[in-house]
């Protein structure tokens, strides 16, 4: 039985293929990546600890290890979770953008961080990591020089962020395999969203930025990247009232068809570089 258990498995995560998979999480985000060669990026942990769950049903249970977490931003919805993750499996290497939060989620993190001997390498627009089997993310936001500008330091230094609208310095990441692009967006708005729309260019995949809200996304952004499909990552009945109507109302007259972990669960997008598919 387990000698079957383990080649289904290793058929069914080893197939060779790009997979991302927006999981259900809540009204937060958490999404999986496995690259062709089976190396795991998790990019957030969602709001609480069910990012775990998802995790156990996309890797082979013989899978401990997470080779790349990425951190878009440090609010709750978005940070929890890790910390789950990070005592259940072995991360290798941690990164996100340089402002910190003051939460006390967010604390225990740091904490948690701490205690795996794990130190945070921060990134900028222009950054690019790069595994063995053609898939790349490449950073498009924030740039060092905005996140160090004058009349941002005014604002607050980057260890007091509570003055500081955490959304705007939100990784924004394109992450490719050949011909196939997805674009991560965090929380992200629609004014950081059109100065990297030129650069992002034609996607396939959008991870819809902010769970859908009536700031995260432009006609001219949209016009820009062309998806093919939309992901929002959203929570049933949330406070938020998110996904906006505005939302759903622009994605629609751009043709652009959306799933909702609300209503869909999660969304998984599998890829062999030039085509996907969407389960």
């Amino acid at each position: 039985m387990l000698a079957g258990i383990f080649f289904y498995q290793n058929a069914k995560f080893n197939d060779g293929k790009l997979h991302v998979v927006v999981c259900d999480v809540g009204q937060g985000d958490g999404i999986l990546i496995r690259t062709p060669n089976g190396s795991d990026i998790l990019v957030d942990g969602g709001p609480d600890n069910s990012i775990l769950n998802c995790l156990s049903s996309h890797m082979p249970f013989w899978d401990r290890t997470i080779e790349l977490m990425i951190l878009t931003h440090p609010h709750t919805d978005h940070a929890a979770g890790l910390i789950d993750v990070l005592k259940r499996y072995t991360v290798l290497h941690f990164v996100s953008e340089k402002v910190e939060g003051q939460t006390a989620t967010y604390k225990r993190l740091k904490d948690e961080l701490a205690t795996q001997k794990l130190t945070a390498k921060y990134l900028y627009t222009g950054d690019r990591i790069d595994f063995a089997d053609k898939t790349s993310f490449l950073t498009l936001w924030p740039t060092e020089e905005w996140l160090n500008s004058p009349q941002l330091q005014a604002k607050g230094s980057q260890n007091d962020s509570q003055n500081l609208d955490l959304n705007g310095f939100c990784l924004i990441q394109l992450l490719s395999y050949g011909n196939f692009k997805v674009l991560l967006t965090g929380d992200a708005g629609s004014l950081t969203e059109d100065k990297i729309a030129a650069e992002a260019g034609k996607i396939d995949v959008l991870k819809a930025p902010h769970h859908g809200s009536k700031t995260g996304m432009s006609d001219y952004f949209l016009s820009e990247i062309n998806p093919s499909i939309a992901i929002i990552s959203v929570g049933a009945k949330n406070k938020y009232g998110h996904p906006a109507k505005q939302a759903l109302d622009l994605l629609d007259s751009h043709g652009i068809k959306y799933f909702r972990t609300d209503k869909n669960g999660t969304v998984e997008v599998v890829s062999d570089s030039q085509n996907f598919n969407i389960y």
